[in-house]
Parts: structure tokens; C-alpha cells; sequence
């Protein structure tokens, strides 16, 4: 079986690809992340999550690699990770009582044969009304600064919600399994089967 390669650093899309019981080693992928003129956040994350994997590629010629990457959009506008604790409150206060739409990236793609299986997975989060003695108390405990929209659905975050609509909750910590598993199926892996 071809090696398994997980392109990124994200220490959470490791965890969750460990739930469907593959070897798989992880690479982080150096790109420029930076939208192009006009691209729309959809167009966005299938393109950069495609990169990845084919930069991954470069230095590992005969495996699966996987390449994801995500976006929030509230109103229109992409959330970026805030940087900052004042940054933070003001993306939880636009947040408060809204949906915000993620949009996860997914590709695969076999380095020896040269085939890409790519797609865009959705998945919406309606905040509760959040007052800021709300907000300052969960960005003080949590401190997600560094991810976008500023919360961490995986740990307390699920607290400031009302409502998840999506297929697979993975999607939300950026690493959609229902349809990766439907993909490495495609290249002939069964997660399902033993000896895979």
C-alpha cells in the first residue's frame, strides 16, 4: 500500500484522521495562502487544499497525500484567525446570534498516478446571542487566537452555539471523514477491511 500522508501541520486534523485506524504520516506543506483577485472562499479552499497536496508531492513521489484547508464566512466576508484577543471579541460579537458557514477543502491525490479527487465540503454554525462577559470569559479560558472565526468547536467552544447543520461534525475542526473515506475508497483503500 502506498504510503499515507497527511499535508499539514494541524495538530487536530492528526487526531481526527487517527479515528479511522490508518498509518499515516504528517507534512506540512509550505504555500502562499493569500486569495487570488476575485476568488470566491468555496474557490478558495478547493484550490489551496489541492496545492498542498501537490507541494507535499514534490517529496513524496508514490503516495496518497491528503490536502485540506478551510474558511469561515459571516455575511459575506472570510473570518481569518484573529491574532489577538481584541480581534477575537469583535469576530464573536459580529458572531453572536448569526450563522457562520465553513467551508472545508478536501483533496486527494495519488502522487504516482497523478490523480486529484478534490471537493468542498459545508458546514454551518448558528451562535447563541452572546453578551461580551460571554465572550471575554470563553476567549480567556480558550485562548483561540489562532483559529478562525475564534473558537475551538473541539473543546469549549461548542458552548457559545445553538445549532450545527452539517454531514460530518469533522468538517468543523477542518478534515470532512465521511467523504475522505468515500475518496481513499475510490483508490481502492476500504477502511472497513482488514490488512488495508
Amino acid at each position: 500500500m502506498q504510503p499515507l500522508i497527511l499535508g499539514s501541520s494541524s495538530p487536530f486534523r492528526a487526531e481526527i484522521l487517527t479515528k479511522i485506524g490508518l498509518d499515516f504520516i504528517t507534512a506540512s506543506p509550505d504555500i502562499d495562502e493569500s486569495p487570488k483577485a476575485g476568488e470566491q472562499p468555496d474557490q478558495l479552499v478547493q484550490r489551496l487544499s489541492e496545492q498542498k497536496a501537490y507541494k507535499i508531492a514534490e517529496h513524496y513521489p508514490n503516495a496518497l497525500i491528503i490536502g485540506s484547508d478551510q474558511v469561515a464566512v459571516l455575511d459575506g466576508d472570510v473570518l481569518g484567525k484573529p491574532g489577538n484577543h481584541e480581534n477575537a471579541v469583535q469576530q464573536l460579537m459580529a458572531a453572536s446570534g448569526k450563522t457562520v458557514l465553513f467551508m472545508t477543502g478536501l483533496a486527494l491525490l495519488n502522487s504516482h498516478s497523478k490523480t486529484i479527487q478534490s471537493l468542498v465540503e459545508p458546514f454551518e454554525v448558528t451562535f447563541k446571542k452572546l453578551s461580551l462577559t460571554q465572550i471575554n470569559y470563553y476567549l480567556r479560558k480558550e485562548q483561540p487566537y489562532q483559529c478562525a472565526g475564534s473558537f475551538k468547536s473541539e473543546a469549549f467552544g461548542i458552548s457559545l452555539f445553538s445549532k450545527l447543520n452539517g454531514d460530518d461534525p469533522n468538517s468543523l475542526i477542518g478534515l470532512p471523514l465521511i467523504r475522505l473515506i468515500s475518496l481513499l475508497e475510490a483508490e481502492g483503500i476500504d477502511v472497513l477491511q482488514p490488512n488495508q
